[in-house]
């Protein structure tokens, strides 16, 4: 059973798809970071090692990119794929580009302005469907990949 307006499952009828989200998301994001930190130390020897002198605006840029690949290509980033989890839209679809820029750009946003971020962080730990405040502004969540087969 889903909510009337969309295609999502609904929480209280099927609690499978949420259970764990939150430590999930946790562990799939740190994966990604070190994913990410890994990439950009491979890159520097292509920049003469000038990259050391803006490794962080490095970061932020190849984790930015890697986000919006990971999220159009299968709805979730290497890091939730070990986790077996995946995002969807309320109407039950999988990210596309556009979808997969707009979430990261939300989650770029709430990592730059840390009230944005314990915000986000107490809406998953205490709302039904475990979503973030940029899941929430932009109608998605996410699902347990083994409960959605």
């Amino acid at each position: 059973m889903t909510h009337p307006d969309s295609q999502i499952p609904d929480p209280d009828y099927q609690p499978e798809f949420y259970a764990d989200i939150p430590m999930k998301r946790l562990f799939a994001w740190v994966i990604d970071s070190v994913l990410v930190a890994i990439f950009c130390v491979l890159i520097l020897p292509f920049t003469a090692f000038t990259g050391l002198f803006f490794f962080p605006f490095l970061m932020l840029v190849v984790g930015f990119l890697y986000r919006i690949i990971t999220l159009s290509s299968r709805s979730a980033t290497w890091g939730m794929r070990l986790v077996a989890i995946e995002f969807r839209t309320l109407s039950g679809e999988k990210f596309d580009g556009s979808m997969a820029f707009w979430h990261t750009l939300g989650l770029t946003v709430s990592f730059a302005v840390f009230p944005l971020q314990f915000i986000s962080i107490i809406m998953m730990l205490t709302g039904r469907r475990a979503q973030g405040l940029s899941d929430t502004l932009l109608g998605t969540v996410a699902i347990n990949q083994r409960a959605a087969s």
